[in-house]
């Protein structure tokens, strides 16, 4: 599925890694533009500045982490309507009550399956 307009997705994870396989996936299989960053902090000054079609947020990271991160998304009304998805090795927050408690778009479990990962976003986010 590519959209006739490219969506810009910004990827927010610790894990170099992770940031990169998921650019990989959301560019091929999606035709999405990604930004990634390393840092939460970062993330922000990004979403404000870029203001992307959509998150992908990492809940566990040093410093700021992804619970902080949504409070200063969400406290924001420039920003606070960009949907997020989280991207968790913690189960309890792919659970509907969590998801719905956090006032994300949706939760996806690590480890993912990379070749699923962009109708699964597009899937939470009703593209």
């Amino acid at each position: 599925m590519k959209f006739k307009d490219q969506k810009t997705i910004l990827v927010i994870d610790d894990d170099y890694y992770i940031c990169d396989v998921l650019r990989t996936c959301l560019e091929i299989f999606g035709g999405c533009k990604v930004i990634t960053t390393l840092h939460a902090e970062e993330g922000l000054d990004i979403v404000t500045k870029d203001q992307p079609d959509a998150i992908v947020l990492d809940m566990l990271m040093p410093n700021m982490d992804g619970f902080a991160f949504l409070k200063k998304l969400q406290a924001n009304p420039q920003i606070a309507d960009i949907p997020v998805v989280l991207l968790t090795a913690c189960v309890d927050l792919t659970e509907p009550q969590a998801i719905a408690k956090l006032g994300v778009s949706g939760a996806i479990a690590k480890p993912f399956q990379p070749i699923k990962l962009f109708s699964e976003i597009a899937q939470m986010l009703g593209w």
